[in-house]
């Protein structure tokens, strides 16, 4: 215990008084650095809600007055009905927790220029990457080179990236871009350049027309092409020459043959050194510190995935530079904005309310959508409303990538009203010795043994032993005290590279939703962990997202169940004639009426919003189904916890069907096998249900099965893609025949299912 209270003043947790650093003193009260604004049509916005719950509880309330009787057909699908609708109101009901309390922010980050000039705090920049067969080192270094490009003093920030693989192809790369760095610096700042990734900025830019300033422009490019040609074909051959190991005596840590990436030492390069005044670009600049750190890896020693690495790079960086902000974004997420440090600090240092913040969270955003964003990548509403509404409550959530964090808060020390930052101050960290002194010095930080027995990954650091360890940790943090906000600009801040496969993005929302449903089943449940730290609507906000999992088992019995019941003449519903169809009528008119409203209102198109809906049912039937028994067999401790990392390499045959916006299937996942076997079953059930309604010829049969005919042709309509993967394509994203087979078989077992 004393050796992690030892830790927990050591990294960055100093106490220090707070000293005015502005330029403009006296009483004169200061221009505001951030002003926060409600959204409009509140109250409107809550009347039709109301409505819409009215709606559904009188859906309960026909579901328990017309339960048929013991003996009775299709009494238990009756109950199981219930219970889906029921379980869908009540998630409903969370989900308008988003939507009452919705607030804007804006900077003025003028303001902070005025006031505090140069002045400003240190920042330590965080790029994590793990795997360079599918994160490609050259679209890392396009987040490298962006962030180190910042419109911000080069002394005040350092940016660390962090090789979980302990890759000499990474090292390369990032070598190479060191260099090039004193190219595109003076570059991006001589002519303004956005966006500061090279990659992004010469597909985006055509040769400008001034002479002088093209020839610029067609020699920068040449350099990067040719360090991209370096770096690619360092990849392809899978190793470094002999002479390119001579560059730099970083090298040398690969000279081990045994080395891999599960199991290598503690790496630490300090490949640009701030205190060298010979780190310089053309134009004599000073350049950013650039530092490669490779954490130790043993197959003995449990090494917690990217929150391991994090942690890893905060005690790193308390030793080498010590920024009291600290920004962290995943490897494809390169920086659109040039501003986005200013911005953040807006709320960092504004006199009022900045001591209170623990982090600023900007929202995913990516590059690479279709127009109609074929696999709803883009979370428009998620982004726009969802997270602004839970920063309504002050509990934004951290989501992992593109957040601005204060070192102080990130390490575990609790918020207090008597603390004041003195932004400014001058850390004298062991500024006297050499570059090999200091890499050697901090190279034990990284070592997989050294977090024994102490705080880290429990109260300091990010939180362990879940896969989405960024919501954990940034509860942990709001229940220290702090306040976290969230900020979504009008330039979109970071951009990255989004799933391009329908595996991808499956595989991706398992990860997630299986995080955040083990959230929910554990000690740290927002309604328990964060009870009277929290309010109640920033705890259902949580919620929203904590079970998205269990939505997979109401989902699953309405797209079986109602179908079977179909085909089987067993009505679950009201007829058209009865005054009961009115609110099955009106709450589902109403939600999607709405649903498309607010989809259009942010931006999507109406295409988009389709495919959300596709991809909306496709989730739930399969990322959250395997999702939800995978928690709940980890909770019985029969599996442990796993990280799936988005593979971001793209063939040129994969990526001509995702600009088309077809969708890729092309595997035989077992979640295939579950989507086409949901679309045979629907596809017979509507085929068996009507040909029997045709053949007894009786209206009123006809009109008691007409809403679940509806429902079962909406199904089949949003099923469209996956029956043409099934029959009609003929390209390598088709859905394999072993697997149409497979899902043949089950669907006519299913539909021979008998019902009670």
């Amino acid at each position: 215990m004393l050796c992690s209270l030892h830790h927990y003043f050591h990294f960055g947790l100093r106490r220090h008084t707070h000293t005015q650093m502005g330029r403009h003193g006296g009483g004169e009260k200061a221009c505001p650095l951030y002003e926060t604004k409600e959204a409009r049509h509140k109250v409107a916005y809550k009347l039709f809600a109301s409505t819409i719950f009215v709606g559904i509880c009188l859906i309960w309330v026909y579901r328990l007055k017309h339960i048929p009787s013991a003996g009775e057909g299709g009494r238990w699908a009756w109950i199981g009905m219930f219970a889906a609708e029921f379980w869908f109101g009540l998630y409903w009901i969370i989900t308008q927790s988003v939507r009452w309390n919705v607030i804007y922010r804006r900077t003025f980050k003028e303001n902070l220029a005025n006031r505090y000039g140069d002045d400003l705090p240190g920042v330590d920049i965080f790029v994590c990457t793990a795997d360079p067969t599918v994160e490609p080192p050259i679209l890392v270094m396009n987040t490298v080179l962006s962030v180190m490009s910042y419109n911000y003093p080069s002394h005040k920030f350092a940016i660390y990236l962090s090789d979980d693989g302990g890759s000499v192809l990474t090292f390369h790369a990032l070598l190479e871009a060191s260099f090039f760095s004193k190219h595109w610096i003076p570059f991006c700042k001589k002519f303004m350049v956005e966006p500061r990734s090279p990659e992004a900025y010469f597909a985006q830019t055509k040769c400008p027309g001034d002479q002088n300033q093209a020839r610029e422009w067609l020699a920068v490019k040449k350099l990067y092409e040719d360090m991209k040609s370096r770096i690619e074909a360092t990849v392809n051959r899978g190793g470094i020459t002999e002479e390119t190991k001579s560059q730099h005596k970083g090298f040398s840590e690969w000279k081990n043959p045994k080395v891999s990436k599960q199991d290598h030492q503690s790496i630490v390069q300090i490949l640009i050194d701030r205190r060298d005044r010979n780190a310089v670009d053309e134009d004599g600049c000073q350049l950013p510190a650039l530092i490669y750190v490779a954490r130790e890896k043993r197959p003995q020693h449990p090494h917690n995935f990217k929150a391991g690495a994090m942690n890893t790079l905060i005690r790193v960086s308390a030793e080498i530079s010590n920024g009291p902000i600290i920004l962290n974004v995943d490897c494809d997420m390169y920086s659109n904005n040039s501003d986005t440090i200013r911005e953040a600090l807006c709320f960092f240092m504004d006199e009022e309310t900045g001591h209170e913040v623990s982090y600023v969270q900007f929202p995913q955003n990516y590059d690479n959508l279709t127009r109609n964003d074929v696999y709803s990548n883009s979370y428009p509403v998620i982004n726009k409303i969802e997270l602004a509404g839970v920063d309504g409550y002050g509990g934004a959530l951290y989501c992992g990538t593109g957040c601005f964090h204060r070192r102080e808060s990130l390490c575990g020390k609790k918020y207090s009203k008597d603390h004041k930052e003195d932004w400014n101050r001058k850390d004298e960290i062991i500024s006297e010795k050499t570059v090999n002194e200091l890499e050697d010095a901090v190279k034990v930080l990284a070592n997989c043994d050294y977090e024994k027995d102490t705080l880290w990954g429990k109260e300091m650091g990010l939180m362990y032993g879940c896969p989405v360890e960024d919501i954990i940790t940034g509860l942990a943090i709001k229940c220290r005290g702090w306040k976290p906000v969230y900020y979504n600009p009008d330039v979109k801040a970071f951009l990255g590279v989004g799933p391009t496969t329908l595996e991808q993005a499956l595989v991706q929302y398992k990860r997630w939703s299986e995080g955040m449903f083990q959230i929910f089943v554990s000690r740290y449940c927002p309604f328990w962990y964060a009870h009277g730290q929290m309010s109640f609507g920033a705890q259902m906000g949580y919620c929203v997202y904590l079970l998205w999992a269990p939505n997979s088992l109401a989902t699953l019995y309405y797209m079986i169940v109602a179908p079977l019941c179909l085909a089987r003449h067993i009505p679950l519903y009201p007829q058209v004639s009865s005054r009961w169809f009115l609110p099955f009528a009106y709450v589902f008119i109403a939600k999607n009426s709405y649903s498309m409203i607010e989809a259009l209102s942010c931006g999507s198109t109406l295409k988009a919003w389709w495919n959300f809906q596709l991809m909306w049912m496709i989730r739930r039937s399969t990322s959250y189904l395997f999702a939800f028994f995978d928690t709940i067999i980890k909770q019985l401790g029969f599996s442990q916890t796993t990280f799936a990392i988005t593979n971001k390499v793209v063939n040129d045959d994969l990526s001509t069907r995702y600009e088309q916006e077809v969708m890729e299937f092309g595997s035989t996942s077992p979640m295939f096998t579950i989507l086409s076997t949901l679309a045979i079953l629907n596809l017979l059930c509507l085929i068996g249900g009507i040909s029997r309604i045709l053949f007894h010829t009786q209206v009123k049969v006809a009109e008691q099965l007409l809403p679940q005919i509806i429902l079962c042709g909406i199904l089949i309509m949003v099923n469209i893609p996956v029956y043409e993967a099934l029959i009609v394509r003929n390209d390598k994203g088709r859905i394999p025949s072993s697997v149409m087979y497979k899902s043949i078989f089950l669907a006519s077992l299913v539909y021979l299912m008998p019902i009670y």
